[in-house]
């Protein structure tokens, strides 16, 4: 998808400011987002590239309003409670529950949440294809416009550059963010 949320290389923006030390939430609300992030992705009706796809669905004006990364993760998040039936409009407004919960839905525990910010899951998958490039072979990323998700930044594509590292077989977000995980090689490339 070609939006505002692909910025890189892009000028005007200002300086990226700098965080002092590990700890990556500047307010508490900013916590309580992330783990809320956590805990619904951990229900299992959506995968992190359909998350991705949907924070990328964020109009241009909300998604540079102040309150940064995280108020783009309340945003995507109400979209996705609606989307799956998991709230009404009324009780995001409101912030009060007025209806029964969605059924067949198990919540994660607290202490779940921490194993899964530490661990995470991999995106690894087995293939019988073997991969098609090696380390030091020269590529050119495909010029692609596509409409929805993908995860080839607008500044290389149509760039050659050459691959660094076979990673390995993983799910491919620009057709997991649809359900399909159609596993792909992953390489990292050096552009100039």
């Amino acid at each position: 998808m070609n939006g505002i949320h692909d910025m890189g290389g892009m000028h005007g923006f200002g300086a990226i400011p700098d965080i002092d030390g590990p700890e990556p939430f500047h307010h508490d609300w900013e916590r309580h987002v992330f783990a809320m992030n956590v805990a619904l992705g951990g229900l299992g009706l959506w995968n992190i590239d359909m998350t991705r796809a949907e924070m990328e669905a964020t109009a241009p004006e909300d998604y540079l309003a102040p309150g940064g990364y995280f108020y783009r993760f309340l945003l995507r998040m109400e979209r996705q409670a609606l989307k799956y039936d998991l709230a009404s409009p009324e009780e995001i407004s409101s912030g009060v529950v007025s209806q029964p919960p969605r059924s067949g839905l198990s919540a994660m525990k607290p202490e779940q949440i921490a194993v899964m910010v530490a661990k995470g899951s991999s995106s690894m998958r087995p293939t019988e294809n073997e991969p098609r490039f090696k380390v030091g072979d020269r590529v050119r990323a495909r010029r692609i416009n596509p409409e929805t998700h993908t995860r080839l930044p607008r500044y290389v594509r149509g760039c050659e550059g050459v691959i660094t590292l076979v990673q390995g077989s993983h799910v491919y977000p620009d057709d997991s963010c649809h359900g399909d995980e159609n596993p792909q090689w992953l390489y990292a490339v050096r552009f100039a």
